[in-house]
Order: structure tokens, then C-alpha cells, then sequence
């Protein structure tokens, strides 16, 4: 009968567990992207609420999920080392940066899984540049953030590829901070300030079109094919604490990328309705969004690429031993590179 009896009191005490650890799991979260076509996941999750109902399912039927757009690489992670968001997306080498300098600490970045495979790739409207070669000081590179953006860094691979691995910044005195949607205005325009762009979709879709504006290097070129653009940014720390939330999140981007593979038009509507965008039909991005460059998935794609770099330039003082030391355990099930 006594055990019985604390059979029956261990069964009732049970859900009481549960319903506490949910009750410490916070009420809302912020969500942070950036500009352009890589960030169409975000986007998804945002109009369809995929987080909020994922969340539902983890018996957290009222966490609120607030979405906001940073214009480059640096804003963001300082808004993730500040606390004011809770998840963003940003390039490899920004995840390899801040985990290096918080691995083993309280205050440890991870990844959560990818956002995407997709190209970026470098143009230019100076009519002299023709390869990287032909960069001089008269040119100005427009890139999310100097030195620590994936074009920044995939810039500094090319130069290494180039010239030599002493000479990967070679090209960084050229690079200037810039939000894509300000950078493709200059580029369109042939602003004197800005003669080159390491853009994304839909930008340098548009500023090929433009008459004297050239494609100078793919990333694909430098990175040998298919690479995640941008992965999810998180603290482990909150991953340990709300881990309902770390797994609604990460649903959500899984049920993102399947939307998009099965449903581009729908798609291509919810782009055009979240960004006002203007400069691309929806036709258009449809046949952005099925290009066989991008790859609509949350598997890390080719990152040990960036982090082996970074490691010999000495970028990162703590070289990961695989793709798994950067991201959380959840997306460990995944066929990662």
C-alpha cells in the first residue's frame, strides 16, 4: 500500500513539474533578421506564426514573438551580446566569432540550425574591374559589416586564394559597412562612393540588370558550392533555461524551409508583402526563390570551410573540431558540414 501510494503521489506530481518548468520559460522572444531574399524563412514564420503555434504544441499557448530587420551583421550581434534579441540571423563566420570569444562561459553563443544555402555574389559598376585583381583605392566594397560578415570574410578567402594566404586582407581597405538596400541604390545609381557590392537576392539581381554593372566573383567561386548563408544565433544559456521555446523556434525554421520548397509563389507573396518590394515581380522572385543555387534547409552547409579559415588567419584562437562544437545539440541529428 505505501508504495502504491508513492506511485499514485509521484503520477500526480508529474504534470506540477511540467506546468512549473513551463511557467519559467519567458513570455515573449525577439526574432532578428536582416535585408533580403536569405531571410525569407524569418519572414514565413513570421506571417504564418509558425513559432506561436509550434509553441502551442509545448504547452506554451501565450509566447509572444516579436520580428524585427537590423540593416547589417554588427548591429545584430550586438543586439544578441545585449539581450535584446533572443534569436537572429547572420553569417557563418559572425557564429564562429562569437562563439570563439563565449565558448566555455555563461554567456555562450551557439547556433540554432541554418536558415539557408544561397550565393552571394560581388558586382561592380567600375568598368576596370574585371576580377579582384583589378580592385584599386579608387574602389569602395559594400559589405554587411567589415571583417566579420560572411562576405567579408569569403572576401578575404578570395584574396588568400589569389595571392596568397599572407595576403587574405588584401581587399579589407576597400570594404566599407553598408545594408544591402543602401548599397544596391549606390551600385544602381554608379555612386562614386560605392563602386562594388557583395550582395545577395534580390539585390544583385537587380543591379546586374543594370546597364554597366558586371558580376565580378560568386561566393560559390571561392567557397566550392552549395554554403549556408546564414545561421541562427542564440545563447545557450537561454537554450538551457526555455528549451520549449528553443524547440518550437526550431521547428519553426524546419517548417519554414519546407514551405518554401513546396509553395514558391506563396512564398514570393509573403517577400513582396514584408519587404513593400518594389523593384522585383513576383515572377521574378519565384524564379529567384527555385534557383538551383539556393537551398531552402536548416542543415549546416560547408561552415567548417569559414571556421578553417578563420582558424589560419587567426581569427578564432579556438578552432572547433566539427560543425557540432557551434551549434546546439537539437540540430545534431542533422547531416551537417
Amino acid at each position: 500500500m505505501l508504495r502504491r501510494r508513492d506511485v499514485l503521489l509521484g503520477l500526480l506530481a508529474t504534470p506540477a513539474i511540467s506546468r512549473m518548468s513551463l511557467a519559467q520559460e519567458i513570455a515573449q522572444i525577439t526574432i532578428v533578421n536582416q535585408y533580403g531574399l536569405p531571410y525569407l524563412p524569418v519572414m514565413v514564420m513570421n506571417t504564418l506564426k509558425l513559432v506561436e503555434t509550434a509553441a502551442q504544441k509545448n504547452g506554451l499557448p501565450n509566447l509572444k514573438v516579436d520580428y524585427r530587420t537590423l540593416g547589417g551583421t554588427s548591429s545584430l550581434v550586438d543586439a544578441l551580446i545585449s539581450g535584446q534579441m533572443h534569436f537572429g540571423v547572420a553569417g557563418a563566420p559572425s557564429l564562429a566569432t562569437l562563439w570563439d570569444k563565449t565558448v566555455g562561459t555563461a554567456n555562450e553563443v551557439r547556433g540554432l540550425c541554418a536558415a539557408q544555402s544561397m550565393p552571394f555574389m560581388l558586382v561592380t559598376s567600375n568598368p576596370k574591374v574585371k576580377t579582384i585583381r583589378d580592385f584599386s583605392a579608387e574602389d569602395k566594397i559594400a559589405v554587411p559589416s567589415i571583417k566579420v560578415s560572411a562576405q567579408a570574410v569569403c572576401l578575404q578567402m578570395a584574396a588568400a586564394k589569389e595571392w596568397g594566404q599572407d595576403q587574405y586582407a588584401r581587399l579589407d581597405p576597400f570594404t566599407i559597412t553598408l545594408p544591402h538596400p543602401d548599397a544596391a541604390i549606390n551600385i544602381i545609381a554608379k555612386a562614386r562612393q560605392v563602386t562594388s557590392h557583395y550582395s545577395v537576392m534580390p539585390f544583385y539581381v537587380n543591379e546586374l540588370a543594370t546597364a554597366g554593372v558586371t558580376k565580378v566573383l560568386s561566393s560559390y567561386d571561392t567557397l566550392g558550392g552549395a554554403t549556408t548563408n546564414g545561421v541562427v544565433l542564440m545563447s545557450r544559456k537561454f537554450g538551457d533555461a526555455n528549451p520549449n521555446i528553443t524547440a518550437a523556434v526550431y521547428a519553426a525554421f524546419g517548417q519554414a524551409a519546407e514551405f518554401i520548397n513546396s509553395n514558391p509563389a506563396d512564398a514570393a507573396d509573403i517577400y513582396i508583402k514584408a519587404t513593400s518590394e518594389k523593384h522585383s515581380t513576383r515572377q521574378e522572385l519565384v524564379a529567384m526563390i527555385v534557383d538551383p543555387d539556393n537551398v531552402w534547409t536548416t542543415t549546416p552547409q560547408n561552415c567548417m570551410k569559414y571556421f578553417e579559415f578563420m582558424s589560419k588567419v587567426g581569427s578564432v584562437k579556438h578552432p572547433p573540431e566539427n560543425w557540432k562544437n557551434l551549434f546546439m545539440p537539437i540540430c545534431h541529428e542533422l547531416p551537417g558540414s
